[in-house]
């Protein structure tokens, strides 16, 4: 008899997030699932480890085919405490981090704790999909995301793909029915522009809230997320972790002798 897979599931919304649950809706339909997620919301923190406090986690659920787990780290830490710790004796086939509340296209793929937790899994010899929803509202629709997120994981379970594998995918607003498709892209360039707000407590200090813009440098360009996502098309972009500036090699080979 064939054997199981074994899916993890994690994010950066924190273990009871309705995203979480969408990504669980996914995995369930691929195998066994074991969830190991932030006990708090985790977003922004990209690559972060805790190497200076103590981490702690708690069996929040337990059933048939399904466990999940809070772990009081980042998104990074809840993928090493799963490989390294919790499910060191077994084979994962799988990791899925999401469904993320808000887009990770673009460079927000650096700051995300979604995808750092996805880069993460892929370090571990197993495929990995980021999966995000272009919606921050608490009453998000993730249908079209789940029936999504499904093609594109049975997609990569059903097929031979090289290795190592990280998928950057993100879903537009919309309906199942009203999506155009998925679309294989590369990441469009831009970059966020912040801006501090400052503000004083009633004692008089001063404190800041940031808040920001996000400027495409390419807004015409038709291959990239940022299109995909704006024009209708669910994107995906395959994530590599080495970010050598190639362009650049040739250059300074004569500039530093």
């Amino acid at each position: 008899m064939k054997e199981e897979r074994l899916i993890l599931v994690t994010n950066d919304d924190g273990y009871d997030s309705k995203g979480l649950a969408a990504a669980v809706e996914v995995a369930r339909s691929f195998g066994r699932v074991v969830v190991v997620a932030p006990e708090t919301t985790q977003s922004g923190m990209s690559q972060a480890i805790t190497m200076y406090n103590p981490l702690y986690l708690r069996c929040v659920r337990k059933e048939e085919g399904l466990e999940v787990y809070a772990f009081s780290g980042t998104p990074v830490d809840c993928v090493k405490m799963a490989f390294d710790y919790l499910l060191r004796e077994e084979r994962v086939d799988l990791v899925i981090s999401g469904i993320n509340h808000g887009s990770n296209s673009a460079v927000n793929v650096l700051y995300s704790g979604t995808m750092g937790a996805a880069i993460e899994g892929s370090f571990y010899g197993c495929p990995s999909v980021g999966l995000s929803l272009d919606d921050h509202g608490e009453d998000a629709d993730f249908e079209a995301a789940v029936a999504y997120g499904r093609q594109i994981v049975r997609s990569v379970l059903e097929n031979e793909i090289e290795l190592p594998l990280c998928l950057n995918v993100n879903v537009p607003v919309g309906r199942p029915g009203e999506l155009r498709g998925i679309r294989l892209c590369r990441q469009n360039r831009g970059f966020w522009r912040e801006e501090f707000y400052r503000h004083e407590d009633p004692r008089g200090r001063e404190y800041f809230w940031l808040t920001g813009a996000f400027v495409n440098e390419e807004p015409e360009a038709e291959d990239t997320d940022e299109w995909a996502l704006s024009h209708g098309y669910v994107s995906v972009v395959p994530v590599q972790v080495d970010l050598t500036d190639y362009r650049q090699l040739g250059a300074l080979a004569k500039v530093l002798k």
